[in-house]
């Protein structure tokens, strides 16, 4: 079949076409308002006209919307028209078709302009238009830009609404934002080691800054990428906002966009605001709910420090509580209550110590260490002076050494407890004279053995040896200059403390109340046994280098 064929029209409210590539069906909108026929009627015809394979979902959807547009329902077959009149009852069946008028195109634009889509209106012809069209109608709209001919091309194979052009949307520009280098959220969790071991003395409840460190960093905004919509017109772009730099108290901003810490201390991250506190306050005791305290400042303590924690601080330490069987070391430490440990509690302060009491306790101050009541059985050492002569004031046991005052009420105690007590050397001084003379003695004998060793070797042609043990002998050979250079250099430290111990100032005991028999004392190194009972007294060394007892 080389020619179409219809059977029916409009003014039947169907249509039938036989082309060269298919059966198509057309069926009107409203016919005087009623439609004459049904599906049955449609595929009655289809069976007359020997088109038994058919879509019939294609055939159901043409009757429901009645288009007015054609629909293929089948593909071609071998029909003449004599054979469609014979069906048509004798009615003349065309063999030439008249150009249906196309169905007008509407060019749609929203409000931004950014893309053009066609629409179709069919109610004066349904005919498909050709691209040429389509590009004729957005020309007439005034698009210009981002014109799809792929789009356009597939558009115009069916009447459905398609996009035709699309503008470049503007891209807009990044916000600047605050780059942390510190992470708060890891507080609270503790610390895991290399083999997922967990510390729970080391719960990160504190994240801590050096001065100078970096805390974070302004990532500046950009501007945005302007877009040109359909129409042509270049669409602005807005830009990046700015955003301020977080700096607060003992921070700084280096250049314009790094922000510093100006001291050691803890991160305080408010958002707008990021400081740097130099002063750790904890609102409760040190222990399993905290953790070991270890900070680059000042430290505040408001209950006690429990067994087997330690607090460590650059600055000074201030404790509420007592200390009960800890270790706590600052550059000052202040005890509202007292020190007790079983000699398991240790303080040390690079400067003072201030405490109610000691008992088996460790307490080493680079200065002073004041006792308001009783120091028992403790070791007490101060580069400087023990003051102890408010309320009772009372050594009892241990050792105490001062380098230059003990001053205390009471020594010893009427059971003649034994009582060291110690003053003029610097007991820091003496405690890194006796550790470096211990350590330059054991260089000595390491490159005494070293130098032997090699002197043996040396007998014998090590060429001949394997070659790891030659390896052994030069990394022997080597080892012996460094520690040559190591005691040369405790050589001279400790010729420095000899001068230094050797020059220091006599010391003195001052007894406000009573020493009793049984206490031990040095001063500047001389020793005297107390047997008998002393009131208000001064001990110190007499122009003869003897140990004297004076009035107070």
């Amino acid at each position: 079949m080389n020619e179409n064929l219809i059977l029916g029209g409009p003014q039947s409210g169907y249509k039938y076409e036989f082309r060269p590539d298919g059966v198509y069906l057309t069926i009107y909108p409203g016919f005087d308002g009623e439609r004459l026929f049904e599906l049955s009627d449609m595929r009655q015809i289809l069976r007359e006209c020997k088109v038994m394979d058919y879509d019939v979902g294609v055939l159901s959807r043409t009757m429901r919307e009645a288009s007015g547009r054609p629909q293929k329902i089948a593909e071609p077959i071998d029909i003449t028209a004599e054979q469609l009149e014979a069906i048509a009852g004798g009615e003349k069946v065309s063999d030439h078709v008249e150009p249906e008028a196309y169905a007008r195109l509407i060019v749609e634009l929203p409000r931004d302009k950014m893309k053009a889509t066609i629409r179709y209106d069919t109610r004066e012809g349904a005919r498909l238009p050709t691209a040429d069209m389509v590009k004729n109608a957005l020309a007439e709209a005034g698009v210009v830009y981002g014109i799809n001919d792929e789009a356009i091309e597939e558009g115009i194979k069916r009447l459905v609404p398609f996009v035709a052009a699309e503008g470049l949307l503007p891209v807009p520009g990044e916000n600047a934002y605050i780059d942390r280098k510190f992470n708060l959220g890891i507080q609270g969790k503790p610390v895991m080691d290399e083999y997922d071991k967990v510390d729970y003395k080391d719960l990160n409840l504190f994240v801590l800054a050096k001065e100078n460190q970096t805390l974070a960093i302004r990532i500046p905004q950009t501007k945005g990428t302007p877009g040109t919509n359909v129409l042509g017109v270049t669409v602005p772009a807005q830009n990046g906002r700015p955003i301020p730099m977080p700096e607060g108290k003992n921070t700084k901003v280096v250049g314009e966009h790094r922000l510093i810490a100006t001291t050691n201390g803890q991160i305080v991250d408010k958002g707008s605001r990021i400081s740097v506190d130099p002063r750790l306050e904890i609102k409760g005791g040190v222990g399993v709910q905290t953790g070991d305290i270890e900070f680059d400042g000042t430290v505040s303590i408001r209950g006690d420090v429990e067994p087997g924690f330690k607090v460590k601080a650059t600055g000074d330490i201030e404790i509420k509580g007592s200390i009960n069987g800890a270790e706590v070391t600052g550059r000052n430490v202040y005890i509202s209550g007292g020190i007790t440990g079983a000699d398991r509690v240790k303080v040390i302060a690079e400067n003072d110590i201030r405490t109610a009491f000691a008992e088996n306790a460790i307490v080493e101050a680079g200065n002073d260490v004041y006792i308001a009541d009783i120091a028992l059985h403790s070791q007490i050492r101060a580069g400087k002076r023990i003051i102890m002569d408010s309320k009772h004031g009372q050594i009892t046991g241990g050792y105490t050494i001062a380098g230059e005052v003990v001053n205390v009420k009471v020594i010893g105690n009427s059971s003649f407890v034994v009582t060291k007590v110690s003053v003029g050397i610097d007991p820091t001084l003496q405690k890194e004279y006796q550790d470096l003379r211990k350590s330059y003695k054991e260089s000595k004998r390491r490159l005494t053995h070293i130098t032997q060793t090699l002197n043996t070797l040396s007998k014998i042609d090590i060429n001949k040896l394997p070659q790891n043990r030659i390896d052994s002998i030069n990394a022997l050979t080597r080892s012996q200059f460094p520690l040559v250079g190591q005691i040369k250099r405790d050589e001279k430290r400790i010729i420095e403390i000899e001068s230094q111990l050797s020059n220091m100032k006599n010391g003195q005991i001052k007894v406000s109340d009573t020493i009793f028999p049984g206490v031990r004392l040095s001063v500047n190194g001389i020793l005297k046994n107390i047997q008998s009972e002393y009131r208000r007294c001064t001990i110190s060394l007499n122009d003869a280098g003897e140990v004297d007892v004076g009035p107070y």
